[in-house]
């Protein structure tokens, strides 16, 4: 049977006094000069219902006070939080943490088992430096793929506001500023995440928030890697001001020999280009969501060939910068595609129609060079434009053909000069 506050006290030896609880950086708070009230077997613990020294504080401004809701030993056996029950390292709930891990830690639950196993923690804790789990879990592998991509990088404040005020909720809150509580509206009752168990997170079991980070966790991007195999390039994002060209090769220099590293400053990101892809494919495995350069989580992608950029936003109306392009109203549409080459495709240059015949369209053309231009009132001479173009050189004429401008039979005069022969 477990030992109470009120029961007697023999037992006494195995409470718990400590001078400073285990909490995360979420609880504690923001503000580095907070005070506590400590109160030496104050209440018993969730868990083992043994008692143990409570601890309770305010953590910020218009903020909620907080206190310690489990013993020190049950928050080693787990490396959780006390107040929160959080893992300490990655932020998540017991549940999803041992599956990202592969482990399956059943503490007891019956009063006597519970006990006894307590007792056994505690002294393999005491055998240890008291900095590292114990159990299974100090067993375990020391990283998860999946825990790097849910594990939260900065602490999460929100979860030390106020709690809603019942009152305004009925409508009958009369402080108004001056209620330490908040006046929103509830949330859904029927919301999973509106019935949480301290009991239940412990134990890794019905937790809304594990099963909701588990499903997020089935749906997450995946990294495809592209068919391009001469794409040895990788993208980052969101790297801010303050990560530096040698913090990105201290990271990546550990994949392979790394041929450039360029910063575009303005857009906050960077592109790291490998000299092999066997080392672009496992820097872009082991980097995709799981990088963290100066407390900043960065967005690693493959980057693509200047063709194939231009050929995307070509066809999806996206500018190179990412935005997607309006069309601009009054100008006209897309030229056709020009038609695709044959030899039996006749050479029409001058858009004539196919129906006319070429040997009665008369073109009125200059001279060709060497002949000079006849006299006033005779107008231009004509040339018969057919299927070849413009006539040949006087040269390259064949005999017969009137070259001259006295020879041409439609002069004045010519009619009358033949009749006289």
């Amino acid at each position: 049977m477990a030992t109470s506050l009120g029961a007697n006290t023999y037992n006494r030896q195995n409470w718990e006094d400590a001078d400073f609880p285990i909490l995360c950086q979420t609880c504690l708070g923001e503000n580095p000069y907070i005070r506590m009230s400590k109160e030496k077997y104050g209440k018993e613990c969730k868990i083992c219902a043994r008692p143990f020294t409570v601890f309770r504080w305010c953590p910020g401004t218009r903020m909620r006070f907080k206190k310690t809701e489990v013993c020190q030993t049950c928050s080693k056996m787990k490396n959780v939080c006390q107040t929160c029950l959080l893992d300490l390292e990655y932020g998540l709930p017991i549940q999803v943490r041992d599956t990202g891990l592969d482990i399956k830690d059943d503490v007891p639950k019956s009063d006597v088992n519970k006990e006894y196993y307590t007792q056994n923690a505690e002294r393999e804790i005491g055998n240890s430096d008291g900095t590292r789990p114990v159990g299974l879990l100090g067993k375990a592998p020391s990283s998860s793929e999946m825990l790097l991509k849910l594990a939260r990088t900065t602490p999460y404040y929100k979860r030390n506001r106020p709690h809603i005020c019942s009152f305004w909720v009925k409508g009958e809150c009369k402080r108004g500023e001056e209620c330490p509580y908040r006046h929103e509206k509830p949330t859904d009752p029927d919301d999973p995440l509106a019935d949480q168990n301290i009991k239940d997170r412990y134990y890794g079991i019905n937790d809304p928030v594990a099963d909701k980070l588990l499903k997020r966790a089935s749906t997450m991007p995946r990294l495809d890697t592209p068919e391009d195999k001469t794409i040895t390039t990788l993208y980052v994002g969101g790297m801010g001001d303050t990560i530096s060209d040698a913090e990105l090769r201290n990271h990546f220099y550990q994949f392979g020999e790394i041929r450039t590293t360029t910063i575009v400053q303005r857009q906050q990101c960077a592109f790291i280009q490998f000299a092999t892809r066997q080392a672009a494919e496992l820097a872009a495995e082991k980097s995709f969501n799981k990088l963290i350069i100066n407390g900043r989580r960065l967005t690693v992608k493959w980057g693509r060939s200047q063709a194939a950029r231009g050929k995307e936003a070509y066809q999806d109306g996206v500018s190179e910068m990412g935005t997607r392009l309006d069309p601009v109203p009054g100008l006209p549409g897309a030229l056709p595609p020009p038609p695709a080459l044959e030899e039996d495709v006749p050479t029409n240059y001058f858009n004539l129609d196919p129906g006319t015949s070429p040997n009665v369209m008369n073109i009125s053309l200059p001279p060709p060079p060497g002949i000079n231009p006849p006299p006033p009132g005779f107008g231009a001479p004509m040339f018969h434009m057919g299927s070849m173009g413009p006539p040949p050189p006087m040269g390259m004429r064949p005999p017969g053909h009137i070259h001259y401008p006295s020879q041409d039979p439609q002069r004045m005069g010519a009619h009358a000069a033949r009749h006289g022969d």
